[in-house]
């Protein structure tokens, strides 16, 4: 590692972990990955990289001092691995956002970052327009959309298949629409996008979500649309899902990458 290399760690080894590390090599991105952090008896889905530690408890990940950490271990793993890095005062972006549906979580997630001045980041996920959004919500904004349609195949495994037949749908289906808090909610493999644009806008009880199936998509299509005083936006992201994991977006992986590629990088857009 040389001085320039920032120092980072991973919450989670799954398809969207391996993925981003490995787009990180393959562009000789100017960081150093120390460790992946696993709870305990957990499996490898892969082998990890060479020179990259496994850890199965967040004092041990603190021990390494990385600058940046980024979990992409799924809900449940940020209430123990989150808090105390914050509390540490280290960095951390997390991917599971439907997680900060959960206010009294979100209270002691930000209330750790004040105390030790760390940063709690929401990445974009596999959406962009956000930061307009953000910037949008400066001034009063009216009202904020968010579709998401997805094959059939990536609702599997969710509650949708308990509320319509995936396999023989012939059109395009509303499976839910709702507040986006409640979207998160019951579907976090699939809607923590849900969460992101909430939480930039007008909050999860102001934003609208629709969840929708279509055997015609070939890909993961998101649809936000906001008014207010700002003006009006529509923002339409066709974005191909993952090849391990069709629920998730390639686009959540390539985020997350100019995340931490900005950390890095002298040059921030």
């Amino acid at each position: 590692m040389s001085g320039f290399d920032l120092p980072i760690a991973l919450i989670g080894w799954g398809a969207i972990g391996s993925r981003v590390a490995d787009l990180l090599a393959e562009r000789r991105a100017p960081v150093k990955l120390l460790a992946v952090g696993l709870r305990q008896g957990s499996s490898l889905r892969s082998p990890l990289p060479r020179g990259v530690e496994q850890v199965s408890d967040p004092a041990s990940l603190i021990a390494l001092r990385p600058a940046l950490v980024i979990e992409v271990a799924g809900r449940a793993a940020v209430d123990p691995w989150v808090l105390p890095l914050l509390e540490a005062g280290i960095d951390v972006a997390v991917s599971s956002t439907s997680a900060l549906v959960d206010p009294a979580l979100l209270d002691r997630l930000t209330g750790a970052a004040r105390m030790s001045r760390a940063q709690l980041i929401v990445p974009p996920g596999a959406l962009g327009g956000i930061d307009a959004l953000a910037a949008a919500a400066r001034l009063p904004l009216d009202r904020v959309r968010h579709e998401v349609v997805k094959p059939p195949r990536a609702w599997k495994g969710t509650p949708a298949e308990t509320l319509l037949n995936l396999d023989a749908l012939t059109e395009a289906t509303t499976f839910f629409e709702g507040p986006a808090g409640q979207a998160a909610t019951d579907f976090p493999q699939n809607a923590n996008v849900a969460a992101i644009s909430a939480l930039a806008g007008i909050g999860l009880d102001r934003t609208t979500v629709a969840l929708i199936a279509d055997p015609e998509a070939a890909v993961n299509r998101h649809r936000i649309t906001a008014e207010g005083a700002f003006g009006r936006m529509e923002a339409v992201f066709d974005n191909r899902p993952l090849a391990t994991n069709p629920k998730s977006s390639e686009m959540t992986a390539l985020s997350l990458v100019r995340l931490i590629e900005n950390r890095a990088s002298p040059l921030v857009i």
